[in-house]
């Protein structure tokens, strides 16, 4: 072979190694705020495999979709979500289940499975459009933050990052308020999943200084990180249902 065809071979393997890279690096891969560890990416997001049988364990379950609804508060769409604001209540959407959140005034934040987002998105535009009020629907996925806690000493854990009371009486299972924790403005759901469990969601830039005061605060209980639940990370849990159509 003569040099040129060699130097043209070498050119020719070069740009295929370049261009192999290229399309690995430019592959759509989704990341939370919140660094994993032993990472795998499933459904498009970079996620920990981990898995952890601790006592006490909290997860970044970030990838879960997120939309806010905004309407009036009292009114047809809030009928529609069948959610009164401080309350959470599992729900199912065009098939698919979703934790509907009465996070605010006037302000609802639904979350289902993270390869569902676009279908819930799509059935609650449809319907507040027929609702005749002036509502809005926005993705808030990839920009917020979304971790749980889970375990028995949970609320004594939120105990000493905020100052909410968290007992039985004032916090069962389906309350919803946004507080202080750990000094980061926080929405704090309660959805236990066979055992004490909150949902913690907040703004995307404090999402790993809040998992890491979490953490922090964890330690005296055993605390250890284990990986959202899977295939579908933030789907809610339990039984209790209603359908909206």
């Amino acid at each position: 072979m003569s040099d040129t065809a060699d130097r043209d071979s070498t050119i020719t393997n070069s740009t295929t190694t370049t261009t192999t890279a290229a399309t690995t690096s430019s592959e759509a891969v989704a990341r939370s705020p919140i660094a994993p560890r032993d990472p795998v990416v499933r459904s498009g997001w970079e996620v920990s495999a981990r898995r952890s049988t601790a006592e006490c364990t909290l997860a970044d379950e970030t990838p879960a979709s997120k939309a806010l609804v905004r309407a009036p508060f009292r009114g047809a769409v809030r009928d529609l979500l069948g959610t009164p604001f401080g309350r959470a209540l599992r729900r199912e959407m065009a098939g698919v289940p979703v934790l509907a959140v009465g996070s605010g005034p006037g302000e609802w934040l639904v979350i289902g499975p993270s390869d569902a987002g676009s279908r819930v998105r799509e059935h609650l535009g449809s319907a507040t459009a027929g609702s005749g009020e002036f509502a809005t629907v926005v993705d808030l996925t990839h920009g917020r933050a979304l971790m749980r806690l889970r375990g028995r000493r949970s609320a004594d854990l939120l105990n000493k990052l905020c100052g909410m009371d968290l007992r039985e009486a004032s916090a069962p299972d389906g309350a919803a308020f946004r507080t202080s924790v750990a000094g980061v403005a926080t929405d704090v759901i309660r959805d236990d999943a066979s055992e004490l469990s909150y949902l913690l969601h907040c703004e995307r830039s404090s999402g790993q200084y809040l998992f890491d005061a979490l953490r922090d605060a964890g330690a005296e209980f055993g605390i250890d990180t284990t990986g959202p639940d899977h295939p579908a990370a933030g789907s809610p849990a339990g039984s209790a249902r209603a359908a909206v159509r």
